[in-house]
C-alpha cells in the first residue's frame, strides 16, 4: 500500500487519512480513473486491522475486491466481514459481520484477506435482490471466477444466503457479458419468454454476420443492450453497418437502454409479444416489476438493502 500504509491508533495532521476509530492510514491523492470502486483499498487495508486470523472480508466487499461487478450501492453500504463465532466484534460505524462456525474459506487479493467467490456471492444473497444476485453470479462465470460445481457445493449448505443463492442458480447463464445484458435477459425470462443469449448470426453459406445479446428462440429478433458507448459516433457508424448486415439476412435487432430496462420493460415485452405472433398481455410484465422492487437498480432496492443490514453499534469512549 506504499504510504497509505494503515496503522493502529490516532492521527493527526493532514499526512493521515482517518478510516475508523482508531485506523489511520496515509493521505494520498486518489488517482483518476473511469469507474472507481466503492470501497477505497486503502481503507479496506485499515479496516483488515480489526480482523482476527480466520476473518476475512465477504459478501458485496469481497466481490468488489475480486473485480465482479455489483449493481448500484446506496452510499451508507457497509464493509462486510466474516468472523469465527468467538470473535470480537468491532463495534464500528460502516461494517456488518457475520459470525461463522467453520473459517470461511478465503484467499489473498491484493493483500486483502476475502471470502472465495462462491462463498462471497452466498453471503450477498442475505441482502441483494434476486435479479441483483442473478446478475452478479453471471458477471462472476462470465470472468471465470468461479465455477458452477463450486456455487451448487454452497447454495446445497444451509447457511445464511444458500437459498437465494439456489434460486438464483435455476436463472443464470453466464454467457451474459454484462449486469445489463443479465438483466435484459431476466426481463424476457420472467415474462415467459425463451431467449438465447450471445447468438452467432450466419448467412446462408454460413458465414458470420453478427453476435447478438439476445436471439428470441424461433423467431428473426435480437434484442440487446445499449449502453452508453453507442452513443459515441465512431460506434454508431459501426452499428448501423451492423444493424444492415442483419437486415439483409431477415432479422430484426431492437436495442434497449437502462431507462426501458428499468422504467419502459413493458414496452420490450410488447416487441417480443409481435416477434412472437402472441397476443400483447401487459399483465405479463407484473412479476419483472415485483423483482425490480427489491432491486438495488432502483431506489426502493438501495433502501431496503440499509433496512435489512443490522447497524453496528457506535464504539463508546470512554472516560
Amino acid at each position: 500500500m506504499g504510504s497509505s500504509e494503515p496503522v493502529r491508533g490516532h492521527r493527526r495532521g493532514r499526512a493521515w487519512a482517518h478510516v475508523t476509530y482508531g485506523i489511520h492510514r496515509g493521505a494520498t491523492a486518489p488517482e483518476p480513473v473511469d469507474h472507481p470502486p466503492f470501497w477505497d483499498e486503502d481503507d479496506l487495508a485499515g479496516w483488515q486491522l480489526l480482523l482476527t486470523d480466520d476473518g476475512a472480508f465477504t459478501g458485496l466487499t469481497a466481490l468488489e475486491v475480486w473485480g465482479v461487478p455489483h449493481p448500484p450501492l446506496p452510499a451508507e453500504c457497509p464493509v462486510f466481514l466474516a468472523l469465527g463465532k468467538d470473535d470480537p466484534r468491532p463495534l464500528r460505524r460502516g461494517v456488518h459481520t457475520s459470525r461463522h462456525v467453520r473459517p470461511v474459506p478465503y484467499a489473498f487479493q491484493r493483500g486483502l484477506r476475502v471470502a472465495v467467490v462462491a462463498e462471497a456471492l452466498a453471503a450477498a444473497g442475505r441482502w441483494v435482490g434476486l435479479i441483483d444476485l442473478v446478475a452478479m453470479v453471471d458477471a462472476a462465470l462470465q470472468l471465470e471466477l468461479v465455477a458452477e460445481e463450486e456455487l451448487s457445493e454452497v447454495a446445497a449448505t444451509r447457511r445464511p444466503g444458500a437459498r437465494r443463492l439456489r434460486e438464483a442458480l435455476t436463472l443464470v447463464d453466464g454467457r451474459s457479458q454484462s449486469l445489463w445484458e443479465s438483466l435484459l435477459r431476466l426481463v424476457h425470462v420472467s415474462c415467459g419468454i425463451d431467449v438465447e443469449p450471445q447468438w452467432t448470426l450466419t448467412d446462408g453459406d454460413g458465414v458470420f454476420v453478427a453476435d447478438a445479446d439476445l436471439w428470441l428462440c424461433g423467431t428473426t429478433a435480437l434484442h440487446e443492450f445499449d449502453g452508453d458507448e453507442h452513443e459515441k459516433a465512431p460506434r454508431r457508424v459501426q452499428d448501423r453497418r451492423r444493424d444492415r448486415r442483419i437486415e439483409r439476412q431477415g432479422f430484426t435487432r431492437r436495442g434497449y437502454t437502462a431507462g426501458d430496462v428499468i422504467h419502459r420493460a413493458v414496452t420490450i415485452l410488447e416487441d417480443a409479444d409481435r416477434a412472437l405472433d402472441r397476443p400483447h398481455d401487459p399483465a405479463r410484465i407484473r412479476l419483472w416489476h415485483e423483482l425490480l422492487r427489491d432491486s438495488l437498480f432502483t431506489p426502493a432496492g438501495r433502501a431496503a438493502l440499509l433496512a435489512r443490514v443490522p447497524a453496528a453499534p457506535v464504539r463508546r469512549r470512554t472516560a
